[in-house]
């Protein structure tokens, strides 16, 4: 059993090759507006792991985990067949790295098809793999059901002596979002779980594998409810004190409707007028910095109630740290809600940055918080119940 405390190198790797037989293109399949597997590497990209690594055989695949942040290994195609097991792709991404003389201890294996799992998941597995001195750990949930096979025999329990749920020797389910092992070790045994195996037990509900449609619908019921992928950034949200929106985009769906003699009209959200409201209830402090300079937009926010705006800026950045001093609010302190590329300088400063469902993917590669909702249609209620939950 490891006992050796030192810094490691952890790497993130997600295995994702591109045929699938229950949904076509799986791994790319939009959930709440987001590519499948875009959960996954904003997971590994918000844990602690050090390098996060997509194998794939697919360019669309590689094209998407590149615009969320993760680096590609393209894998050949004798190792992305159907009956293809993952063994030999985690060997040829080790070999791929070792090439480029890059230099890590512990892998950590993160399927693409587990979107709930979360980077506080990842942080903590890797936490009892090392301070447990596991060889290898694995992820798995508590299993709630009595068993039979197909002679009508029970498998894991007596009817005759019935037992309670609390009085039940639990199993466990083996959940796939998580396995941990060393690079070495794997070396040696040509598999991904050996020696005194740890476990790490996560919530049902966060152990979601999607296989198939129905699956992609129970996420996205919890993803709506729980947000179970706020992961690191949960404890981020309590600093809270300073929001501050785009409105293009965000406030609106981004259109301009012009009338025959020209004039300008925008469509706001009574639903996001509300949110509003809520937010400096709440003791929220809100502000709006829009490169827009229309004088609708003034007096949208006139009617919310909202003192502190700024439009037509083109450095936002700067407006952005002005507000911040004068009202005393440190980064972390900060939320800030944008849409577009204008709006990257300072979702990156801030504590915690939002975009909605139609950002651009350059903002949605690099947001804390990517809701399900659209600009204009109800996102700035959904980060008000974010933040005042």
């Amino acid at each position: 059993m490891s006992s050796n405390f030192e810094k490691k190198n952890l790497i993130g790797l997600i295995p994702a090759r591109g045929g699938s037989k229950g949904i076509p293109e799986k791994n790319i399949v939009s959930l709440c507006g987001l590519p499948l597997i875009a959960y996954t590497v904003k997971a590994s990209l918000n844990s602690t792991i050090d390098k996060t690594i997509v194998s794939t055989d697919s360019n669309e695949i590689a094209k998407v985990a590149e615009e969320f942040g993760a680096e590609v290994i393209k894998r050949p195609d004798r190792l992305a067949t159907d009956d293809a097991p993952t063994e030999p792709t985690i060997g040829h991404s080790i070999r791929e790295l070792e090439n480029e003389d890059y230099e890590f201890s512990d892998i950590a294996l993160l399927q693409p098809t587990s979107p709930l799992r979360n980077s506080i998941d990842i942080d903590s597995a890797y936490n009892k793999y090392r301070e447990g001195g596991f060889d290898s750990l694995l992820s798995v949930f508590e299993n709630e059901y009595f068993y039979w096979d197909q002679k009508g025999n029970p498998i894991n329990y007596d009817f005759r002596e019935r037992p309670r749920r609390q009085d039940k020797d639990w199993e466990y389910v083996e959940n796939g979002a998580i396995y941990i092992f060393s690079k070495e070790r794997f070396l040696e045994h040509d598999n991904r779980l050996f020696g005194d195996i740890g476990m790490y037990v996560m919530p049902r509900e966060r152990s979601i594998d999607i296989d198939g449609p129905l699956d992609l619908k129970l996420a996205e019921k919890i993803i709506l409810e729980e947000k179970p992928n706020m992961g690191n950034h949960q404890e981020t949200l309590e600093d809270l004190g300073l929001v501050i929106f785009d409105v293009d985009g965000v406030f609106t769906d981004g259109s301009v409707i012009l009338n025959e003699t020209g004039d300008e009209s925008m469509k706001f959200s009574r639903v996001d007028g509300k949110g509003i409201e809520i937010l400096k209830k709440d003791g929220f402090e809100v502000a709006v910095v829009s490169s827009e300079g229309s004088g609708i937009i003034e007096k949208r926010m006139s009617k919310l109630g909202i003192d502190e705006v700024h439009i037509g800026i083109k450095d936002k950045l700067s407006v952005y740290r002005d507000i911040k001093d004068r009202y005393g609010f440190r980064d972390k302190e900060i939320c800030f809600c944008g849409d577009d590329i204008q709006d990257i300088p300072v979702m990156k400063e801030v504590g915690f940055s939002c975009c909605p469902a139609n950002a651009q993917i350059e903002v949605k590669r690099i947001s804390d918080y990517i809701s399900r909702k659209k600009g204009g249609d109800g996102f700035v209620r959904d980060i008000q119940k974010t933040l005042t939950k």
